[in-house]
């Protein structure tokens, strides 16, 4: 029988490439937008996690999402440094989440506060990207518009607590594989993890509309 890690993975597969390929992100990492485009991107980006970590604290003691709760993958931290550096020290005054955001961090905010099942979708979405593919866009930003490696700018992507990424990445698919959750609640984990990729790429959507380049 698949392990339940494997069964996310899978059910998820189609969505993760679908986001992964977008427009925007093609345009990002391909060098045809500039680093306000990217500055942009890092703004939606902490109103999700805004909504991912605020509820981290409460749902630490859960037994189902507790065991999830890493204080070394908390991102909040790390992109107020970046925008800090990409938007100046009055990054918060000119914050705005676009509508698409908004539907994503308000989701996120919603299964924190009302099924914690259903708040380890989005963490194993958010948190398990960055440590993969996240990589890929740390280094393309690094190239790209001259960032310090690993510095100022890219800070979000860097794990300074996790040693070593791929060990972790184990660790963390055991963590789904014991998830106190039976089969229809894994059905419906997976099922959400679908929706955090669709919203996620409702982001993506909004941002490629926002920097159109003209054909």
């Amino acid at each position: 029988m698949e392990s339940f890690s494997t069964v996310i993975r899978t059910a998820s597969h189609e969505q993760h490439v679908e986001a992964e390929t977008s427009t925007f992100m093609s345009d990002l990492l391909g060098g045809r937008l500039g680093v306000d485009a990217y500055a942009r991107y890092t703004e939606q980006l902490w109103f999700v996690y805004q909504a991912l970590e605020a509820g981290a604290e409460r749902l630490a003691s859960d037994p189902v999402a507790g065991p999830f709760i890493r204080p070394e993958l908390f991102r909040q931290a790390a992109l107020e440094h970046d925008l800090a550096h990409l938007r100046g020290p009055d990054w918060r005054g000119g914050l705005s989440a676009l509508p698409a955001t908004r539907a994503y961090a308000d989701r996120v905010r919603e299964c924190a506060e009302q099924w914690p099942a259903g708040y380890i979708a989005h963490h194993y979405t958010r948190y398990l990207g960055d440590l993969s593919g996240g990589q890929i866009i740390r280094d393309k930003a690094e190239r790209t518009w001259g960032f310090e490696r690993k510095g100022d700018g890219v800070r979000f992507y860097v794990f300074d607590g996790i040693d070593n990424p791929a060990a972790f990445k184990r660790g963390y698919r055991e963590l789904l594989d014991a998830v106190r959750a039976d089969d229809l609640e894994k059905q419906r984990i997976v099922a959400e993890c679908k929706k955090a990729f669709a919203l996620n790429s409702g982001v993506f959507t909004a941002l490629g509309e926002e920097f159109r380049l003209s054909a």
